[in-house]
Formats: structure tokens, C-alpha cells, sequence
């Protein structure tokens, strides 16, 4: 059987990871490719009818339930290798509230100090270090979510406060300071953690 040229180059899958994540988080999963399964049913008795009603070459109806059960069955496909992939862990964000701080861990709160190597550029930024998914901020405040397997937080996880270092991140190389570590408030965790929402999955081709 000869190798097709997607084949040959279509990039390798990401490796394994742990995803930490909140509790409940694995039964939304279980419930959006539940969901993703009943429209598909659906979207099969709409291609069905639109089948019976006559010439293909002009039947819309017919076409738009076949693309929609195409992208479906895309977004089912992606699910189902995201969660093949990841091993997802609970976090319970009720121990953040005392856990230790000398280090940077998930569910503290830091400011981390950025400086841009190319433009010689510094940012101050107060995060609190949370789970797969998280992007809320607080305007009152400014505090923002800041997900455990994102690209700064990887950079500074595990650092001290006070510790530096260098890295390249997506908007170019910088270097990081940790500036302060502490625990989050109770109510910074109700004004921070959203209900918990279907990950956002990029189809595969």
C-alpha cells in the first residue's frame, strides 16, 4: 500500500502530558462527545430526508447536512485523540487556599516580571497559576488566570521567588523574574474560576 504525501508529512502527534484539571472536568468531556453523538443523529435523518426529495446536483439541503456531519464527525474525531493523549488529573483549588509557597506551584498567586530581550521592554503581571483551560481575569484587581501548561507558566513553575530566567517564549526570547508568591484568597476564587466549559480542541486533518 503506497504512503500518501499527507502522511508523510503530517507532523507527529504530542507526546503524552498530565492535564490538571477541576473537578467534574473529565464528565464534561463524557457529556460533549455524548451531545456530539446525539447531533450527529440528527444531522443523519436531515441528510436522509434531503436525499429523498430529488436531484443531488441541486439540493442544497442535501450537501449542507453532509458538511455538517463531515465537521462532527471532525470534532468528534479531535476530542476522542485529546483525550486518548492526556492523562487528566483532579485538583481540588480548595488547597490552594494553604499550601506552601517556596516555590511556585499551581493555585498561587505571582507576579512575574517580563523583560523582552529584542525591545528592552518590561511588563509586570499578577497571575493566578490554574488549571487546563482557565483564561478569566478580574478587572477590579487585575488578576488573570493563567492555565499550568501554558508557556510562561511552564517557564516559571517550580522558581523560587526572587529567581530569574531566560526563555523563549511565542512573542519572542525574555527574561522572566518571579517577583512574589502567595496563596489566593477565597474570593479571588470566586471571582476568578468560571464553570467549567468543553476544551477548545484545533481539528486534525
Amino acid at each position: 500500500m503506497p504512503i500518501s504525501r499527507k502522511r508523510i508529512f503530517r507532523p507527529a502527534a504530542p507526546p503524552p502530558t498530565t492535564i490538571y484539571v477541576r473537578p467534574g472536568y473529565n464528565r464534561v468531556l463524557a457529556e460533549e462527545f455524548e451531545a456530539l453523538k446525539v447531533k450527529r443523529v440528527g444531522l443523519v435523518k436531515d441528510k436522509i430526508e434531503a436525499h429523498s426529495q430529488g436531484d443531488l446536483r441541486e439540493n442544497f439541503g442535501f450537501k449542507a447536512a453532509k458538511d455538517a456531519i463531515r465537521a462532527v464527525d471532525r470534532k468528534m474525531t479531535a476530542l476522542d485523540r485529546f483525550v486518548a493523549r492526556n492523562t487528566f488529573t483532579e485538583v481540588d483549588p480548595a488547597t490552594w487556599l494553604t499550601k506552601p509557597t517556596a516555590t511556585l506551584q499551581l493555585g498561587h498567586v505571582t507576579t512575574i516580571e517580563k523583560r523582552d530581550v529584542a525591545m528592552n521592554r518590561s511588563h509586570r503581571f499578577t497571575f493566578l497559576v490554574t488549571t487546563h483551560g482557565e483564561t478569566a481575569s478580574d478587572p477590579d484587581s487585575g488578576l488573570e488566570c493563567l492555565p499550568h501548561n501554558s508557556p510562561l507558566a511552564t517557564a516559571v513553575l517550580g522558581l523560587a521567588s526572587g529567581a530569574q530566567t531566560k526563555v523563549m517564549l511565542p512573542a519572542g526570547e525574555a527574561n522572566l523574574t518571579v517577583l512574589s508568591i502567595r496563596n489566593p484568597t477565597q474570593a479571588e476564587l470566586d471571582r476568578l474560576l468560571t464553570p467549567i466549559k468543553p476544551p477548545e480542541i484545533e481539528e486534525e486533518d
